[in-house]
């Protein structure tokens, strides 16, 4: 294992891991046969100009570059993280921006950038669950952002007939070739400007339960039981 984080730690064999992995991507896209629902939701928004704020989970981040619109830049939140800078640098060979930072841990200044991209016009990626989880459950700072910028959520995320779970803690979806995948939108979430306390911890939920009923029916509509999310804190700790 020390082995193999030294290897990794070349900045060079990172590069070279990036590009594979944008290869793969690509080659998987070009073999499958892919569906989009619910896609007029961001149409709208794109052709009007009207910024809002991508949220997907971490798990099902491998194939989402290719649910975007290519002429309409996008700036993704990613992790200071080793691992988060190999998906940034991956996600760049699609033309994707991004903000180093995370949604829950220490992002204060990420999440600034975030919100003054927004007000600007630009649109922006982010996964609530990231950089570490617990899967599936949505952080406080996608609802701050959204009530900060005056911008909506609009969830989304893909499922695939042909694919390997990850035994990690997002239980990341691994898309595998000539496989059969489907791109699902949901409606847009909007967070009220004056919104106190209670008020972003329902938005925070409303994000959270839309993306996950989303993800569950991607993996049913693909043939695959869906994946759970972890535990609430208060049903751990039950």
């Amino acid at each position: 294992m020390s082995r193999l984080k030294s290897i990794l730690a070349s900045d060079g064999v990172r590069r070279v891991l990036c590009a594979i992995g944008a290869l793969y991507i690509r080659f998987v896209h070009a073999t499958g046969r892919w569906t989009a629902v619910g896609d007029e939701v961001p149409r709208k928004f794109w052709d009007d100009g009207r910024p809002f704020i991508l949220c997907f989970w971490h798990g099902r981040l491998l194939m989402m570059p290719y649910c975007w619109r290519r002429s309409v830049p996008i700036h993704m939140l990613i992790s200071q993280h080793r691992d988060g800078q190999i998906i940034a640098r991956t996600v760049g060979h699609f033309g994707i921006d991004t903000v180093a930072g995370s949604s829950s841990r220490g992002g204060a200044a990420a999440l600034r950038s975030m919100v003054g991209l927004l007000r600007g016009g630009a649109y922006v990626g982010i996964t609530p669950d990231g950089p570490r989880g617990p899967r599936m459950r949505a952080s406080d700072g996608i609802a701050a952002v959204a009530r900060l910028s005056g911008v909506p959520v609009i969830p989304a995320t893909f499922g695939v007939s042909r694919r390997r779970s990850l035994s990690t803690w997002d239980r990341f979806v691994i898309a595998l070739p000539f496989t059969r995948g489907v791109f699902l939108w949901g409606d847009p979430i909007d967070v009220p400007r004056d919104a106190d306390t209670e008020g972003l911890e329902r938005a925070r939920r409303e994000i959270e339960d839309a993306l996950n009923r989303l993800t569950e029916d991607a993996d049913r509509m693909t043939g695959h039981a869906p994946v759970e999310p972890a535990p609430e804190a208060r049903e751990a700790g039950a």
